[in-house]
């Protein structure tokens, strides 16, 4: 009955079965969730869309991502302008003149310069220039102050691991702007689809035949008998049985409040950066869409606040984002190996085992359609 079956309905899912449609192809998505947009899904809670799995922030320096999505989505200007929360101290994100005010006072980009280099200095004499873990590392680069307050608790929440048991290749450098700019991301383009990214990928999948709440293990020879190909987003060692054993993944959890107010936090995103508070940052989710003065549709004195929480992964957990150290890449590599004698195409960041940004999903999705589309023996 089908051209190709489409096992997630994630964004890679979602823009191979755009193109798939435009060359005349048949298929049916299916996704064990009981929606589709796979991270990006976003569901409305008093007025406001709401980021389920997490902020997501598109941005872009690539022309062909940024026309991609703006043929099925009107998008916004807001700009990711996080803010770092130390006790009781508050620092802007990412390093900017305005973050070394907060720290030591400094007024400009010379005195910046010289305390980050006094820091680092100081770091050198103790530790040499080969860093062993990511601690000597982030101190090499950034000095004492930066590591402490604004690094150290929040990588380690994020690895589950202390940051002398990390690898020092995790941080190569430290993005350093010596300009009053807070706007995180250094990319052309960046905003969020209106109407949260659900629209984006419905307007997609226009055409594709979807089945939701559908597990594709539970389902698979009757699934497989109805299409002559197969793409496959999810886990691409799940798909061949852990057979050379688990790839590391990191998970996340995720704890989500209806507030009685107005607005909360006064910002999109708030990372907690200290160890002892177990969540990694609070997401306001009106704040990505209302902003200077557009009020939105949020219900008066409603707001919805998200706590994320960084997570170990098992077996049978979602997963988040892959462990990209040379062990895991390396077993990656066996499967690919099965990959490449299976016929089958996997694709995303648990289909290719590699942390990818929305665009970069949205880039290769359509390298790969073009190539398969275009030479179907493939």
């Amino acid at each position: 009955m089908y051209d190709y079956l489409i096992v997630g309905t994630g964004l890679y899912g979602a823009v191979f079965a755009a193109e798939a449609k435009k060359a005349g192809k048949k298929c049916l998505a299916i996704d064990k969730r009981g929606h589709i947009g796979g991270n990006i899904y976003t569901e409305k809670l008093h007025g406001i869309n709401v980021h389920k799995y997490g902020a997501h922030i598109f941005h872009t320096d690539s022309d062909e991502a940024w026309d991609y999505v703006n043929r099925y989505a009107t998008f916004n200007r807001f700009s990711n302008s996080p803010v770092a929360r130390y006790g009781d101290e508050l620092y802007n994100l990412p390093f900017n003149m305005n973050t070394f005010h907060q720290l030591w006072g400094v007024k400009t980009p010379e005195e910046a310069k010289k305390e980050i280099e006094r820091q680092t200095d100081e770091a050198r004499k103790k530790i040499g220039d080969e860093p062993k873990n990511l601690e000597e590392q982030a101190l090499l680069l950034g000095g004492k102050d930066i590591y402490e307050k604004l690094i150290k608790g929040y990588t380690e929440k994020q690895w589950g691991r202390k940051a002398t048991e990390l690898p020092s290749f995790i941080i190569r450098r430290l993005p350093f702007r010596f300009i009053y700019d807070n706007n995180y991301f250094n990319d052309k383009y960046q905003g969020i689809p209106v109407g949260g990214y659900t629209t984006l990928i419905e307007k997609m999948f226009e055409g594709t035949d979807v089945r939701l709440n559908t597990d594709f293990y539970k389902n698979k020879d009757a699934l497989l008998a109805e299409a002559d190909k197969v793409i496959f987003t999810g886990l691409i060692d799940e798909y061949f049985d852990y057979c050379y054993g688990p790839l590391e993944y990191r998970s996340l959890r995720f704890e989500t409040e209806v507030v009685d107010t107005d607005n909360f936090q006064g910002n999109a995103v708030v990372n907690y950066t200290e160890y002892e508070v177990p969540y990694t940052r609070i997401i306001e989710h009106k704040h990505f869409e209302e902003f200077g003065s557009y009020t939105g549709e949020s219900e008066k004195g409603k707001t919805v606040v998200t706590r994320e929480y960084p997570a170990t992964w098992k077996i049978g957990d979602e997963p988040y984002y892959p462990v990209n150290n040379e062990k895991n890449n390396a077993l990656y590599e066996k499967y690919r190996a099965l990959a490449d004698e299976s016929g089958v195409h996997f694709g995303g960041r648990l289909g290719k085992y590699k942390y990818y940004d929305m665009d970069d999903v949205i880039i290769d999705a359509l390298k790969d359609a073009r190539e398969l589309l275009c030479h179907p023996e493939r």
